[in-house]
């Protein structure tokens, strides 16, 4: 059961009988039966508030006190409900009136004042005689529990905080830890696990199981072992899945191949996923953590496991042991308590900045009191010391060690009381927050703003001082975090998770009044709950929604996506039509997802409203009645890309704080009155539509306006108007996009003009990214130059067609991140760039970006000057599609590390004097130089990717320095390209070779140079593909002993492995659509690597070869093959000479081979045979 916290209910009700029923009774001030009914309310409440420090310490063993709580939180939001009526009808008064007023002009004011008031209008009048009813049952209700208040005893509890500070012991100064919290008491888990991974394992998939309770650290230790230095060097790729007890294999699997691949298709289709899987990681060292598994199903274990090879080490943590067993763990590491020393040091290290009390000596002893009642649990420690790390007073904590709280016993869910009691010590306002995170499902990653939003939604986010919502949520927010209720995502760092004991907490806390549909458990919401919650499912039937059938007041409908891909999710006609239309008293309602075209018209029921979101649906329209919704503050229409317009009377939406219209691109225009409200906080775009100039100065009241701002359709302004948008009064907003439309012909478009409308919209100097598109002026106002704009971090200028010259950059003192594109008038960069008399420019930029420059002919880096320093930070230039460039990069760029060029036929790409470089790209350039010398200190490069570079100038020299040992090496679309030792390119020290699309390429080396074998090569993965005159590989490919994966595609001319010799170590190959591939292995040649007893061939894949006769010649191939795929090869006669199956294999699948006639004599030596699959042959 839940556990009433008595600071959020007493915070409840000291709003209600403030501020609402303050306001109630104003607007009910003539109503002879409610008002005194009201007044009774406000004497009730302080009475009753006054008594739930008592409570809330004897509801935890006295029933009937747990009992009296319940019922007073259940009539403290029935309270609210009918308090927010009153508002909800005095605010439509207010508006109706105003409307009228405006409406009817001079006639208005024969009336007589008495009559126009908004108290004594029919529809006013009746409203309040139908709320006497309900009101008198709250009455009655209210009276009920102060009378069982008496007889259970509770009485006001005085405060028994310290009154002198100057007698409580203070903390000494001391010195106090910097940098993240030293990790400790796992040291020799982390030690061994270290070694077993960096091991090498034949067995095959090697698996060390974490096991232990809730909030022992096993997340934690992962993550020390998963982001090792040793580790991270060990391993060609790592991937990170939180499992939970939603065990699906589709999305483990996909969320594996987009960490690794974060390109690949999101298929639905697990063979399709595993097939790509494990060609991705054929021949690669991989590291896989299965975080918080549940599953017991040993085939939900196999399937998923099958794509994962010898070289793949997998950690799983789990709470059961018998996980550990099913994974079939190489080693199990049973994690216990922490002890008391090292629980002290982390509880310490979050309390008081320390490692022991050393400088804190009046909380030694009581301090190690609270350490042992941890009961050596990290997590334990981590939140009490949070809980305690701004508590000043000894007496505070004695009040945490001496509660009553300690003594609960656990409960099954895995709570414990010191997460129990880091609630029970929250401050009121972070209680009611936190209870509300209950509806989070585990594991759900979110967004800081994602809950702020809610929080304001559900009146969490009061204060007495003027503040802005946000900032107020921020300051919640960040105070869960900095407690430990909150953790930073290991996947996204711009995300947080709740540990699931946490979740389990929240839970607990929160009772019946939150309540979530979790998996496929049949659940009936309780009359009490008032916030809900489900993970969004593909089909969302009836059956689901019948879980809301006792719910009446219902004030929140928020399902949850989890899916980090495109899905769409279908909604029931039933929960539009019967269901929504009941919860007359949302506040929070989100269809995020649906595929919804067109809503009902039911938002008119719907009046309480604070949150709405429409995000990814399909809508077309919204409703009218959207514009009844006065209490509304959170609109999301986030990518709903087929609204094409907004309700005309939005100016009735005064509450409205947060818009999100991006990327509903059909939006043409903003409606008329949008700058009435006034209240607005983010506003994501502001759409200018044509001959609608003049509404940009709505703007000037959007004093508030803050976060990332876009103003589109600026063609149609003139710069008087967007004077009157007064940006630079907008002190929140920190991303500002400034866009004109794409038609540069249209008559319309004049450059003075939208020159004086972007001088015009200077924004306020805290700004820090700024993105200009499509602007037509032939040239930049100074003012985006301005070296007052300290705060300034990015700039993109795209698409401006007109403008002949670049702005003087370079003045932006603390500019990171600069691109440059589609300016087709600029033939030139030189000193403009900078400014003049700049000797340091740009002395923060990072990235550099010229692109789309189709005139661009000659960029002067001004480096005559010596002393002037350019660039001295820049990590990463590109200069792509400048086709008429001529000339050399800049020869001074000592910090670059990534360097791309593409399509820019004329430029002359020199490396010579970029010593850190690490990537390189080129595709498409006059020429590569690199003129350094032998004896130079540079790096060598860790990808290369070259492609159509007219003309090589580079030693042997400083190609063995420069290009020997990249990670990964790729040569494609290279159309004359005939041998890679042409431009003293080669094999020998790269990890990972792909060349694609060279259709000259006939070998791999000249006749006259072949491959050192002095020096060995350590290649792991070869693919070549499209190379359609490639007839051989490489003699020596015997000596490539790393090689484990090898793929040929579409190259026609390749006819057989027989005089190369295969790979002593390939365990994977894939032949595809080599039109010619006669023989696998032809019997000609002396081919001792691939004898069947000393090839290691585990994986082999024959796609679309017509001319395949044999697999091979000889009779026989590699005993160890396992898997063998062959399709579409027309010609195929008998899989082997001698018509015998490797003993080994387990996989056979043989696809439209119709010429096939025998497959083997008999199965008997094929013990380990599993599958067969034969499909449109003749045999």
């Amino acid at each position: 059961m839940s556990v009433i916290g008595e600071a959020a209910l007493s915070a409840f009700l000291e709003l209600l009988g403030r501020k609402l029923l303050d306001s109630a009774l104003n607007f009910v001030a003539d109503h002879k039966q409610l008002h005194p009914q009201l007044k009774q309310w406000q004497s009730i409440l302080p009475d009753i508030q006054a008594v739930l420090d008592d409570a809330e310490e004897k509801q935890i063993k006295n029933e009937g006190v747990k009992k009296w709580l319940e019922d007073l939180q259940d009539l403290a939001y029935d309270v609210d409900d009918t308090l927010d009526e009153f508002a909800y009808e005095e605010l439509r008064l207010k508006l109706n009136k105003s409307q009228a007023q405006a409406s009817t002009g001079k006639v208005r004011k024969l009336i007589p004042t008495c009559f126009t008031g908004t108290s004594l209008t029919p529809t006013s009048f009746l409203f309040k005689n139908s709320m006497i009813p309900k009101v008198k049952e709250i009455t009655d209700r209210l009276n009920s529990l102060t009378t069982r208040r008496s007889s259970l005893g509770l009485t006001e509890i005085l405060s028994q905080a310290p009154t002198s500070k100057g007698k409580q012991p203070r903390l000494q100064p001391t010195s106090i830890l910097d940098g993240v919290m030293e990790y400790v008491g796992r040291h020799k888990e982390k030690t061994e696990m270290i070694e077993l991974l960096k091991g090498d394992n034949s067995r095959g998939v090697s698996v060390l199981s974490i096991v232990g309770m809730g909030g022992m650290g096993k997340t934690t230790l992962a993550q020390l072992v998963y982001n090792d230095a040793t580790i991270n060097q060990s391993f060609d790729h790592k991937a990170w899945v939180c499992v939970s007890d939603n065990f699906d294999a589709v999305n483990i699997t996909r969320t594996i191949l987009k960490s690794i691949d974060p390109n690949s298709s999101d298929e639905n289709d697990l063979n399709l996923l595993q097939v790509k899987l494990k060609e991705k990681l054929s021949g690669k060292r991989f590291l896989l953590v299965l975080d918080d598994i549940w599953n017991e199903n040993y085939d939900d274990w196999t399937i998923l496991r099958s794509p994962f090879g010898a070289r793949t080490k997998i950690i799983v943590t789990t709470r059961l042991q018998i996980v550990s067993s099913i994974v079939d763990s190489l080693k199990v590491f049973h994690l216990d308590k922490l002890s008391d020393d090292d629980c002290l040091s982390i509880f310490t290290q979050h309390a008081l900045k320390a490692r022991n009390f050393g400088g804190h000596l009046p909380f030694k002893e009581i301090g190690g009191k609270i350490v042992r009642r941890c009961n050596g649990l990290p997590l334990a420690a981590k939140a009490v010391g949070s809980l305690l790390r701004t508590v000043k007073y000894h007496q505070e904590w004695e009040k945490i060690y001496e509660s009553e709280i300690w003594d609960l016993p656990e409960d099954r869910c895995g709570i414990i009381p010191a997460l129990r009691l880091s609630y029970h010590h929250l401050p009121s306002h972070l209680k009611r927050c936190f209870a509300y995170c209950s509806i989070l499902p585990k594991d759900y990653e979110f967004e800081e703003e994602e809950m702020i939003l809610l929080w304001r939604a559900e009146g969490f986010l009061q204060q007495e001082v003027k503040l802005r919502t946000k900032d107020l949520g921020n300051q919640y927010f960040q105070d869960l975090v900095s407690r430990s209720f909150f953790q930073i995502s290991n996947k996204d760092k711009s995300r947080f998770v709740m540990h699931d004991l946490i979740n389990d907490l929240a839970q607990l806390v929160a009772g019946e009044v939150c309540s979530k549909l979790e998996g496929d458990r049949k659940w009936k919401f309780s009359i009490r709950t008032r916030h809900s919650s489900y993970v969004a499912s593909e089909y969302e039937t009836v059956k689901k929604f019948e879980a809301f059938d006792k719910v009446n007041s219902l004030r929140t409908f928020l399902p949850f996506v989890f899916s980090s891909y495109y899905q769409e999710f279908y909604l029931t006609d039933v929960m539009l039509v019967d269901l929504l239309p009941r919860l007359g008293y949302l506040r929070v309602l989100s269809l995020c997802g649906y595929h919804i075209t067109e809503l009902p018209d039911v938002l008119e029921k719907l009046k309480q409203l604070r949150y709405l979101n429409f995000s990814y649906t399909k809508i077309k329209c919204l409703p009218d009645s959207l514009c009844t919704l006065y209490h509304l503050e959170t609109l999301l229409l986030k990518n709903c890309y087929k609204l094409q317009t907004l309700p005309s009377k939005m100016e009735n939406l005064v509450n409205l704080q947060y818009l999100d219209i991006s990327g509903a691109s059909l939006i043409e225009r903003m409606p008329v009155g949008i700058g009435s409200l006034i209240n607005l906080q983010r506003l994501s775009d502001f759409v200018i539509g044509e001959g609608d100039g003049h509404h940009i100065g709505e703007l000037k009241y959007l004093l508030s306006l803050g976060g990332s701002f876009r103003l589109s359709g600026l063609e149609n302004v003139n710069g008087e108007d967007a004077v009157d948008a007064k940006l630079n009064e907008k002190q929140g907003i920190d991303r500002l996009v400034l866009q004109w439309g794409t038609d540069f012909k249209k008559d319309t478009r004049i450059n003075e003009i939208e020159e004086w409308v972007l001088n015009s919209l200077c924004p306020s100097k805290k700004l820090e990214h700024l993105v200009i598109q499509n602007y037509g002026g032939a040239k930049f106002c100074t003012w985006i130059t301005d070296s007052s704009f300290k705060n300034m971090l990015s700039l993109e200028i795209r698409n401006c067609k007109n403008c002949k010259s670049v702005p003087a950059i370079g003045r932006l003192p603390f500019l990171k991140d600069l691109l440059i594109g589609g300016l087709d008038e600029v033939n030139n960069i030189g000193v403009e760039l900078f400014g003049e008399n700049q000797s340091n420019a740009f002395p923060s930029l990072e990235t550099l970006c010229f692109e789309g420059m189709s005139n661009l002919e000659e960029w002067d880096p001004c480096e005559d000057d010596e002393q002037a320093s350019k660039f001295p930070n820049l990590h990463k230039l590109s200069i792509r599609e400048c086709p008429q460039l001529l000339g050399r990069l800049p020869t001074i760029l000592q910090s670059l590390q990534k360097l791309e060029i593409r399509k820019c036929r004329r430029l002359i790409v020199s490396i010579s004097s970029f010593p850190l470089l690490l990537e390189l790209r080129v595709e498409g350039c006059g020429e590569l130089i690199d003129e350094g010398s032998s004896t130079e200190e540079v790096t060598s490069l860790k990808s290369v990717s070259l492609s159509d570079i007219s003309k090589f100038n580079i030693s042997t020299e400083r190609m063995m320095l420069r290009f020997a040992n990249s990670e990964d090496f790729n040569i494609f679309g290279w159309k004359k390209l005939e041998s890679l030792s042409q431009n003293g390119l080669g094999l020998v020290g790269h990890r990972f070779i792909e060349i694609y699309d060279c259709p000259q390429l006939v070998c791999l080396e000249t006749e006259d140079e072949r491959l050192q074998l002095d020096k060995i090569p350590d290649v792991e993965s070869l693919s070549i593909r499209k190379c359609k005159r490639l007839k051989r590989l490489p003699k020596v490919l015997h000596a490539f002993t790393y090689l484990t994966r090898m793929r040929l595609e579409r190259c026609s001319s390749f006819v057989s492995f027989g005089e190369s010799n295969f790979p002593p170590a390939l365990k994977k190959l894939e032949i595809w659509g080599c039109m010619n591939l006669q023989y696998l292995v032809d019997k000609k040649e002396n081919n001792k690597s691939m004898s069947s007893d000393t090839c290691l061939l585990e994986h082999l894949d024959i796609l679309f070869c017509p001319s395949l006769i044999w697999l091979s010649s000889r009779g026989d191939i590699c005993n160890r093959l396992q898997h063998l795929e062959v399709s579409s090869c027309s010609k195929l006669s008998s899989l082997f000479f001698n018509a015998k199956l490797p003993v080994m294999l387990k996989h056979l699948h043989i696809w439209k081979c119709p010429m096939l006639e025998c497959i083997a004599q008999d199965f008997h030596e094929t013990t380990d045979l599993e599958s067969i699959f034969i499909w449109g042959g003749q045999c």
